[in-house]
């Protein structure tokens, strides 16, 4: 029998096919070991539960946890002065080829003590709950070599450790090249991408592989010689693909069957059936679109004419999207690239959720799903993409906990 019944809520469960927001107007939901047992209008309750404990919600809003699904937020430093250089009219890409961008932040998350790093993460992790958020997926990518990318992911782990909150880890040691292997990118994708990811992959630090598929990142060839490895070691892929140009990297993803592709502002129209074909999630970033000024759009019609699942993400990092409220990122997925307030929703839950494989565990609130939800001072589900800062938040189930917000 459930321990627990949540009542006296508006819930929006984000299940597909139903009502807008899949709404139920004084809902409940009943809570065992962790996990949904039931969810429906409390004068629908069965009689079995009557018993049971009782926690009213007094009018809430009642929505999944939200999950970010793509976040680098394991990190030394800060990269303000190059938020100071863009203003000044430097490209992204100026930057990076004159050794700032990602290889600034390598050597600074390299001097960085654990304590540092993982004390550091922790704000950023805090801000985030503070959204709703009741999953994270963090990526290596600012150590650049074997035992500074493991780094990365022990400290990601150990996040859980810290606070009420599900950790996903995702190996992105081809992220950059540093320095010491300045024109031997082949030779780095040997010794650290896939020699480093056969030992993370032995430790049980990795949930999935991603790469960076640009001109100032990897080329086709290359991610494709760590997406074969991450499939001999049964590992999903995901890609930061088609940010800068299109070099096909989303198609090379599909191929792979991807979980995701990511960012996807200069995706072409005719490989967006490729996406849908193969089930691989558009991740879509506008904090980076913001933060670098761009203005070229994902091609939003394509994506949804095809049916390609959409989820948004912060990409909170230190240099491109400095930013940690996946609420804000709602809004932004709103205002700029023309989301609905229930796409933006649904991006942040049932296709996030999918986006990390998890689609089976959490991203909607149903029975045998995870008991994770996030409870709202908000009058409907529109608000939380239309709102712009402040706290909405009044708690947060995780795993079937309550945690005040």
């Amino acid at each position: 029998m459930p321990s627990t019944v949540y009542t006296s809520c508006t819930l929006a469960t984000m299940e597909p096919g139903s009502a807008p927001y899949g709404l139920v107007e004084d809902g409940a939901i009943a809570v065992d070991d962790g996990a949904i047992a039931w969810v429906g209008a409390v004068d629908s309750l069965p009689s079995e539960y009557a018993a049971c404990e009782r926690v009213d919600l007094g009018g809430a809003l009642v929505t999944p946890a939200l999950i970010d699904c793509h976040t680098h937020l394991v990190f030394g430093g800060d990269r303000s002065r190059e938020f100071a250089l863009r203003l000044g009219g430097a490209s992204y890409e100026e930057i990076a080829r004159s050794g700032g961008g990602i290889r600034s932040t390598v050597q600074a998350t390299r001097a960085a003590s654990d304590e540092v790093l993982l004390a550091s993460a922790l704000r950023r992790v805090d801000d985030l709950l503070a959204d709703g958020v009741g999953t994270i997926e963090v990526k290596s990518g600012y150590g650049l070599t074997v035992e500074h990318e493991m780094r990365m992911l022990r400290i990601a782990r150990e996040i859980e450790r810290h606070r009420p909150v599900h950790i996903r880890t995702t190996w992105l040691a081809a992220h950059a090249l540093p320095p010491e292997y300045e024109n031997r990118a082949d030779a780095y994708v040997d010794e650290v991408a896939i020699a480093g990811l056969e030992r993370a992959h032995a430790e049980g630090l990795v949930d999935a592989v991603d790469a960076f598929c640009e001109g100032i990142g990897f080329t086709p060839a290359q991610v494709r010689r760590v997406f074969e490895q991450a499939r001999e070691l049964g590992l999903p892929v995901k890609l930061h693909a088609e940010q800068l140009s299109d070099l096909k990297g989303a198609v090379l993803a599909a191929e792979f069957d991807a979980l995701s592709s990511d960012h996807l502002e200069y995706l072409a129209e005719e490989d967006v059936a490729v996406l849908a074909e193969k089930g691989t999630v558009a991740v879509l970033l506008p904090g980076a679109f913001y933060a670098l000024g761009e203005t070229q759009l994902p091609p939003l019609a394509a994506l949804r004419r095809e049916g390609v699942a959409m989820a948004l993400a912060t990409d909170c990092n230190p240099g491109s999207s400095p930013l940690s409220s996946l609420r804000l990122a709602m809004n932004m997925g709103c205002v700029q690239f023309g989301l609905t307030p229930e796409e933006a929703l649904a991006g942040t839950t049932r296709h996030a959720a999918r986006a990390l494989g998890l689609e089976d565990e959490c991203g909607i609130v149903a029975p045998g799903r995870r008991a994770d939800f996030a409870v709202w001072d908000a009058p409907h589900p529109d608000f939380l993409s239309y709102w712009i800062g402040g706290r909405l938040l009044r708690g947060r189930v995780v795993a079937g906990e309550y945690h005040d917000a």
